[in-house]
């Protein structure tokens, strides 16, 4: 299991621009986790390449992508567009579901920092193609009301020891209305740049992913 079947670099097209991803699939993946990366990150981003790499190695597909243009992401006003992301993330979504080889796989969502933000909005706006959410240090807040809309089963995932994110995301935790977990890594912060922090990150995303989109979806 984990075998990689398919490995490589797409565009996307999105509205007027091309976005850049890379796309891995194992063989009888059981599902397809798209990611969305925080403000100042890529694609490349070292921390989702390697929670990446675990899912592939669960048998889980995965896509890195680039939410945003090299242009658009120079600017602070698009950085940190949460409606902007999110209507991208959405359109990689649809994107997915038109591809021979991705469209009957269910797609979770995992998102970092403001990325978080992006994924639960999509999340609320197309519960039916969202099966799952993982957060990693996310903004939920960001999501604002669109929070009470989300019925996908959502894991927000912080450090112990990253107080301002921990709080944001108690908060958000009750506002969601659906199948929800919140853990907190002890030693953490932010980026999980503690040894050990990181590899539980990818233990629990991957159990969760694991448990809902390797499930029948409800009609």
């Amino acid at each position: 299991m984990g075998k990689t079947q398919l490995e490589k670099v797409v565009q996307i097209p999105a509205d007027a621009v091309q976005l850049a991803g890379s796309l891995a699939l194992p063989e009888h993946a059981g599902g397809l986790v798209v990611f969305a990366h925080g403000s100042g990150s890529s694609r490349f981003s070292p921390r989702n390449t390697f929670v990446a790499r675990q899912l592939n190695q669960a048998g889980i597909g995965t896509l890195l992508m680039d939410l945003l243009t090299e242009d658009e992401d120079r600017r602070y006003e698009t950085r940190f567009d949460i409606d902007l992301l999110t209507d991208r993330l959405l359109q990689a979504t649809y994107w997915l579901q038109k591809q021979t080889a991705t469209k009957d796989q269910a797609i979770g969502y995992f998102g970092a920092s403001t990325g978080a933000a992006a994924a639960l909005k999509a999340a609320a706006a197309r519960p039916s193609s969202v099966r799952a959410v993982v957060s990693r240090g996310g903004r939920p807040d960001l999501a604002d009301e669109a929070l009470a809309k989300v019925q996908s089963p959502t894991l927000l995932i912080v450090g112990g020891n990253d107080p301002v994110v921990l709080q944001l995301n108690r908060s958000a935790f009750e506002q969601l209305p659906g199948e929800k977990e919140l853990v907190i890594v002890p030693g953490a912060t932010h980026l999980f740049e503690e040894p050990g922090t990181l590899e539980e990150v990818a233990r629990l995303a991957t159990g969760w992913f694991r448990r809902h989109l390797h499930s029948v979806p409800v009609a």
